[in-house]
């Protein structure tokens, strides 16, 4: 299994029925092998430029582990999909994010280690005095 990040503009007509739209793109990533491991809605935004004579849409974000030969029939299906205004399949680079997550961890020891050194000198300034 693959993991894929998706991206999908939904129609800000579905504002109030979203739940029946975002369930039907999810059935097509279950219909094609797939496990949805994440959802973020990021709500109704503007677009940068008009799609389908359309100002905004509601993004959501979706994490999807899919075997790489159900890939290709998301794509297809997302493509005559009418609720799917635009959409967006790519690859995580993973070691990328486990290099971020090693870099934040030693930023965070450093910076506790330049806490507890700060929180020792004060110590000593308060008892000279």
């Amino acid at each position: 299994m693959n993991q894929y990040e998706i991206v999908v503009l939904f129609d800000p007509g579905l504002e109030i029925d979203l739940d029946r739209a975002t369930a039907k793109v999810e059935k097509i990533f279950t219909d094609n092998g797939g496990k949805v491991t994440n959802t973020d809605n990021w709500g109704k935004r503007k677009l940068a430029y008009q799609i389908k004579k359309q100002d905004f849409a509601i993004y959501v974000f979706y994490n999807v582990d899919v075997p790489g030969e159900g890939i290709k029939k998301i794509n297809d299906t997302l493509n005559i999909t009418d609720e799917v205004v635009r959409f967006l399949i790519t690859r995580p680079d993973l070691k990328k994010f486990a290099k971020a997550e090693a870099a934040k961890a030693e930023k965070a020891a450093k910076a506790a280690e330049r806490g507890e050194r700060a929180g020792a000198e004060e110590e000593k300034s308060y008892d000279e005095e």
